[in-house]
């Protein structure tokens, strides 16, 4: 029912697929379970996951579940090992159990932390900088003993910046608190926030802002629904990582003006302030997504940073009721 998942959800009813949502609406809504049958609960409930297994035969699980507020992380991280690891292990525990071999993890680029080169692919070296990565690679190294010990199947999907909504506008992001930029900038149009706040322009970058690699929720949706194809098919077996980006980085400013021509269409402005560079804060990830493409035939559909703002722009406008 969160941002990704319910996106998902969509396209893989849309093509033909039956499909069960499980979330607890600790984050999600059940608004946004527009296709799909919605089971309000929590993989941490033992009891419900037993009756879902016992009820249903599931040919693919896919986790979308854990927490992902990096700031939160380091404030909290009991909270995050104990839902992102403790809970996801039990689920995977339960697909065992019920003979479910098929499992696909929403994974993140936060645990390579900081790059030592770029573009970053599936080999660069995995040193996460704070626990919401730390929890991420920790169920990547569970899946790979899993894949040994008990025949589990996995792929682990390690998005870059998600970002973009349904071009159909039926779903878009809605975060409470919102943390990532594209809303946020697109809040500061509409006049849900008064401005944007551009955190440091002194990165050793072209025009001084970060760089990161943004890529539409679309192509994060064709990439799920390629990654069963091989599982199910005995095609690829064990435990495998793939980087998911469009290898193309934008910089802040480059989103900034972008938007800013975007709206303007529409008679909005957007107020920029400035603010403190943030620390630890990386000045270029971007993703080489070489592998994902050879080998589950993914092709990101929209590359252009144009698209995947005109795409939340409308979401951002159906929200707030603006033309």
């Amino acid at each position: 029912a969160g941002y990704i998942g319910s996106h998902i959800a969509k396209y893989l009813v849309t093509s033909d697929y039956q499909v069960t949502v499980l979330d607890d609406l600790s984050t999600g809504y059940a608004s946004s379970v527009k296709y799909g049958r919605l089971v309000v609960g929590s993989i941490a409930n033992s009891n419900l996951l037993e009756k879902l297994f016992s009820d249903n035969k599931f040919d693919v699980v896919m986790h979308f579940a854990a927490y992902s507020l990096v700031a939160e992380s380091v404030m909290s991280p009991a909270k995050y090992y104990g839902n992102n690891v403790s809970n996801t292990l039990s689920l995977l525990n339960m697909m065992i159990k019920h003979d479910v071999k098929n499992f696909v993890f929403s994974s993140t680029a936060a645990t390579f932390g900081i790059p030592t080169y770029l573009p970053i692919d599936e080999n660069h070296p995995q040193i996460p900088i704070n626990p919401y990565g730390a929890s991420k690679l920790m169920v990547e190294r569970i899946l790979q003993d899993f894949a040994i010990s008990y025949g589990l199947y996995s792929i682990s999907l390690r998005y870059f910046n998600a970002s973009g909504a349904d071009p159909e506008g039926e779903l878009g992001e809605q975060h409470d608190p919102e943390s990532h930029l594209i809303p946020l900038i697109l809040q500061a149009a509409s006049g849900r926030k008064d401005s944007i706040t551009v955190f440091g322009r002194d990165y050793p970058t072209e025009d001084g802002t970060c760089i990161r690699d943004y890529i539409h929720v679309q192509d994060l949706c064709s990439a799920h629904m390629l990654a069963m194809f091989p599982m199910l098919n005995n095609e690829l077996k064990g435990a495998h990582c793939f980087n998911l980006g469009n290898g193309n980085g934008f910089s802040i400013l480059q989103i900034l003006d972008a938007a800013c021509s975007m709206v303007e269409k529409d008679g909005y402005c957007i107020k920029i302030e400035e603010g403190q560079k943030r620390l630890g804060a990386p000045a270029v990830l971007i993703a080489d997504a070489t592998l994902a493409k050879r080998a589950l035939n993914w092709k990101p559909k929209y590359t252009d940073i144009e698209d995947i703002l005109l795409h939340a722009w409308r979401w951002e406008k159906k929200v707030c009721g603006v033309g």
